[in-house]
């Protein structure tokens, strides 16, 4: 059976370099890097080596760069910590972010008692900048802005400069859930000056469960996780030394070929959204996906004109014709609640109608995408 893979915003294939590093690491440097001795000193020097890599990129300090087991964890340790070291009470986000943010703010507000205020969206889910700007004048108390640069089921870019620009202006901290752009976009945390970032290897052909969290120097940000002192005492834990190379090897790769995969893979996005509109011609795409400029070039979410009843069927046919795609994000697979992210932008018609995200890498080809249009064109004919 053909087999395409167009889940890549879920998560995406390891590089051969990346497991061939990986795989070095595993074999020779297995020593503790909190030992003295010398395996456990080889290790720590790659460990370093890597964070040293990771701030050089994005013109950071080596300090500012903290290992985390992904995006999830360094969401958590940013909010949290953010409340209970640096006293934010008030807390400004959107109702279309990821779960990792969404769900530890209402949690901060039956925990700690936070408040939490939510930006107003326009109908493709960009926030409302003058409303930002309004909840920021709202009263004196402490406040920190969460939102993410690229939304991971839309895509949508927000002008992260503008909205950095606006919270500094204002007194407030700003964080940005960037795990679906660092590794696809260029970062200079001198440049756009923000307080708190978070990425994640497996969004851009490394291994899961290794990420790391952008903390701005002298924060105030303390321990979530008591232990050891590693990770400059923020994150206690032996590390894990494997991953934090592979995490290396495919942050460098991702950046060194930016220019050319960024192309390639735009070609293909707009290969795509052409024959989707010549062969399902009452396609809509949801948020600004359908837009080469105001969304990532990464990914697509197409409302298909199909009713509901025949809609349940759709995944099941697309996996038993190969093809991996998905409704939303990954981490609301199983749940029939439906996406969030198009229950807030989508009218009560579409939202009953399949959405499905094709997200693409630099393994995918034109021809995986003919496939794929021919197969979704025969089941919204049949």
């Amino acid at each position: 059976m053909k087999k395409v893979y167009l889940d890549n915003a879920a998560t995406t294939q390891v590089r051969e370099n990346v497991i061939a590093k990986m795989q070095d690491a595993l074999a020779n440097f297995y020593g503790n890097p909190s030992s003295t001795h010398s395996f456990g000193r080889s290790a720590k020097t790659a460990v370093e080596s890597a964070r040293k890599t990771i701030a050089k990129y994005m013109n950071a300090h080596p300090s500012e760069i903290i290992f985390t087991s992904g995006g999830t964890e360094a969401d958590n340790m940013i909010l949290r910590c953010a409340v209970r070291d640096l006293k934010v009470e008030t807390i400004i986000t959107s109702k279309i972010e990821h779960h990792a943010v969404l769900h530890t703010v209402e949690d901060l507000a039956s925990e700690k008692g936070i408040k939490v205020l939510y930006v107003d969206l326009d109908v493709f889910g960009n926030p409302d900048l003058l409303h930002l700007e309004s909840l920021l004048k709202q009263d004196d108390s402490k406040k920190l802005v969460s939102l993410m640069h690229v939304n991971n089921e839309i895509g949508n870019k927000i002008d992260i400069a503008a909205v950095c620009e606006l919270c500094h202006s204002h007194g407030a901290l700003f964080h940005s859930d960037t795990v679906q752009s660092i590794g696809h976009y260029l970062w200079d945390v001198k440049a756009v000056p923000v307080d708190f970032l978070t990425a994640a290897a497996h969004k851009f052909h490394g291994p899961k469960g290794i990420g790391f969290a952008y903390i701005k120097k002298n924060s105030g940000l303390k321990p979530m996780i008591a232990g050891g002192a590693q990770e400059r005492g923020y994150r206690a834990g032996t590390e894990s030394f494997h991953n934090i190379v592979g995490l290396e090897m495919a942050f460098v790769e991702a950046y060194d070929n930016l220019e050319a995969e960024t192309a390639y893979v735009t070609e293909l996005k707009s290969y795509f959204i052409d024959r989707m509109k010549e062969e399902i011609p009452d396609v809509k795409f949801n948020g600004h996906s359908g837009d080469l400029e105001k969304s990532t070039f990464t990914l697509v979410n197409a409302c298909l004109p199909i009713d509901s009843q025949k809609a349940l069927m759709l995944l099941f046919h697309l996996d038993m014709k190969g093809i991996a795609c998905s409704k939303g994000s990954a981490c609301q697979s199983g749940s029939d609640l439906g996406s969030h992210v198009l229950a807030e932008i989508l009218s009560e018609d579409d939202f009953r109608k399949p959405s499905l995200r094709f997200s693409f890498s630099k393994y995918n080809t034109k021809e995986e995408l003919d496939y794929t249009v021919q197969v979704l064109k025969e089941f919204v004919e049949k």
